[in-house]
């Protein structure tokens, strides 16, 4: 997957934006100005390519033990975000898309109702 798919992909979500709100470098994607996905535009460029992504902890665990390329989110909650390296290719897009979609859905399980009912109108 290159930085394009990823964003393609994040973007086509309802209610997504794209935002760069701590600097110049980590391209941020919110549904209703929640994150669920940051990654480092200069990774990319470097060949070293990562993506956090909002992940349920027990399932967070899990893929950290069964994949060398997901560690604890980097600077982020560590139990509640992953870090998932690209760079090493160990992953198919699909996989990878899962990833994000499960992000996606957790961030909006955690809205509000009033919140929630306002994403359905995006689709």
């Amino acid at each position: 997957m290159n930085i394009e798919l990823l964003r393609q992909y994040c973007i086509s979500k309802p209610a997504v934006t794209e935002e760069f709100p701590f600097d110049q470098d980590t391209l941020v994607f919110k549904v209703l100005g929640k994150m669920f996905a940051l990654t480092s535009l200069k990774g990319w460029e470097a060949g070293i390519a990562s993506v956090n992504l909002k992940c349920d902890p027990e399932k967070a665990v899990e893929l950290r033990e069964e994949y060398e390329s997901i560690k604890p989110g980097f600077h982020m909650s560590k139990t509640h975000w992953n870090t998932v390296e690209l760079y090493h290719r160990e992953f198919s897009t699909k996989f990878i898309q899962e990833l994000i979609d499960d992000s996606y859905q957790l961030v909006i399980k955690g809205m509000t109702k009033k919140q929630q009912a306002e994403l359905a109108n995006y689709q």
